[in-house]
């Protein structure tokens, strides 16, 4: 259902972007580390590239989720207007 102002009242998956750029901050400092341990420095350069992205999405994910409610709002505010029967159409 689309009431017209999704732009507005979009909301980002914050806490699944945080756990996801967890996992690429993992993988990536694992990756770099294997990889310039076995002599590979391009893919250990692909790696360290993947683990700058995660560190910097992890920051911007942290700052917006601690700006509160502005940001994320909770499980009451809806995403949209709700609909009221069919009328606007």
């Amino acid at each position: 259902m689309r009431s017209g102002n999704e732009p507005v009242t979009a909301r980002s998956a914050l806490r699944l972007r945080f756990w996801l750029s967890l996992w690429g901050l993992l993988w990536g400092a694992f990756g770099t580390t294997v990889f310039a341990l076995v002599g590979r420095p391009g893919w250990a350069a692909a790696c360290g590239v993947l683990l700058l992205v995660a560190t910097v999405d992890l920051t911007m994910v942290l700052h917006h989720l601690r700006q509160g409610p502005h940001w994320q709002p909770g499980r009451n505010i809806p995403p949209y207007e709700p609909d009221h029967g069919g009328q606007g159409r």
